[in-house]
């Protein structure tokens, strides 16, 4: 389920901590508790949406750039492989902005 990121202008969404990202990790379901508690672990505010599919449960949250590695080196801590976290911009600009 990878969503294609924009490269045209500038991100829409840009902070201190960098550009707001969607960030997306699948799991199976019996995986999904364990991969919460990852995220609860957090030193940010996690507040995931769950879709769910055969055999699969998509979590997605939104968090900036900066935060990116922290949740690659939790998903590595719990068990989890960092490489299964996708990112994508939440907003990016239209080329007429």
């Amino acid at each position: 389920m990878k969503r294609p990121i924009e490269t045209s202008g500038e991100p829409a969404l840009f902070g201190t901590q960098g550009e707001l990202l969607s960030l997306l990790i699948s799991v199976e379901p019996k995986l999904l508790e364990e991969l919460l508690d990852a995220l609860a672990h957090l030193d940010f505010p996690v507040n995931p949406q769950l879709h769910h599919r055969p055999a699969q449960v998509t979590v997605e949250f939104p968090a900036y750039s900066s935060r990116v590695d922290e949740v690659r080196d939790a998903l590595r801590i719990h068990g989890f492989n960092p490489a299964s976290l996708e990112a994508s911009r939440v907003l990016s600009l239209s080329a007429g902005s």
